[in-house]
């Protein structure tokens, strides 16, 4: 029986490579746009925050006062202001809604951007077609974990609030405050930790099982939760691999985008400008996760049966 080798330098080699002969050998404008634009649909909705807290028993601090009585004094701020609660309450509502439609447009520009880097092609209508089952079934469970996420941690400093709020106004000793406010912060990292693996479990590797299967996203979770079972230590030290490249990445764009005199900032603030200018590390980090997943046999490899690239124009 054969021995599976899985590795980490080697998928980036690869990828790296894809990346080099699709991007840039030869150079062509015309692919790095169309590229561009299906990897910027693909990034649309990826991009979190966080608090702390203080205590002390006996002394109260004026701002403090005025941080823990703040809900009250908004919402009867809102009640006396009718107009301004409609006028928050529609803006609520239509950034709901644009949330809504850039998901669904991004669930489906995963596959697209999935599909060129695949197949170096430069394909807009095509992809955006033939994948409209699976996009539509990845846009529904990212609208509910979506939602899950925000009741979720909703929820958790709506406890962290009313917690900091009594510990402040008790007199509960130095180091119980400390352990609560510990604990709390661990519970955040738990949560961060959980939700990052999972969105970065979803991209990276349950959407290539449903491109490559044609599979809904349920069908594909079941299909890679053996693998994951299986391997798990591989995935969470991916994870962090991944994370270690992505530091460097923000590092070294950050150093060009001083060198620029922040010019190059500026572009990259620019949606699909910054996209087009981003695309050797998108395509990078989209063949990466592609190449390590293939490592696991020819079910999970998405690549055409001969692994070359091969040129599909739209």
């Amino acid at each position: 029986m054969m021995t599976m080798k899985i590795g980490f330098s080697e998928p980036l080699s690869r990828g790296w490579e894809r990346m080099k002969k699709a991007l840039f050998q030869p150079f062509d404008l015309n692919k790095w746009m169309r590229l561009g634009f299906t990897a910027w649909l693909a990034g649309l909705t990826d991009c979190s925050g966080g608090g702390g807290g203080n205590g002390g028993g006996g002394y109260h601090n004026a701002d403090l006062d005025e941080f823990f009585r703040f809900p009250g004094i908004a919402w009867n701020w809102l009640q006396s202001h009718p107009l301004w609660f409609s006028l928050i309450l529609t803006g609520v509502i239509m950034l709901f809604v644009v949330g809504i439609i850039l998901t669904w447009v991004s669930s489906r520009g995963k596959f697209m951007f999935l599909h060129n880097v695949v197949h170096n092609s430069h394909q807009v209508s095509k992809p955006w077609s033939d994948y409209r089952k699976e996009g539509n079934s990845l846009f529904f469970w990212r609208f509910f974990f979506g939602i899950i996420v925000v009741l979720l941690f909703t929820g958790f400093f709506i406890y962290c609030f009313i917690a900091a709020k009594a510990m402040y106004y008790g007199d509960s000793p130095n180091v119980v405050i400390f352990w609560k406010i510990a604990g709390m912060v661990l519970v955040f990292l738990a949560l961060i930790i959980m939700v990052g693996y999972i969105s970065l479990f979803l991209n990276d590797f349950v959407v290539p099982v449903m491109y490559k299967h044609r599979l809904g996203i349920n069908a594909a979770w079941l299909k890679f939760l053996p693998l994951f079972g299986k391997y798990f230590y591989l995935f969470i030290v991916y994870g962090l691999f991944i994370l270690v490249l992505w530091t460097a990445a923000v590092v070294v764009i950050l150093f060009i985008g001083l060198f620029t005199c922040c010019i190059g900032l500026l572009l990259l603030a620019i949606p699909y400008i910054g996209a087009v200018i981003l695309l050797p590390v998108s395509y990078t980090f989209r063949a990466l996760s592609i190449e390590f997943l293939a490592q696991f046999g020819e079910e999970f490899n998405v690549f055409p049966v001969s692994g070359e690239l091969q040129i599909q124009p739209e």
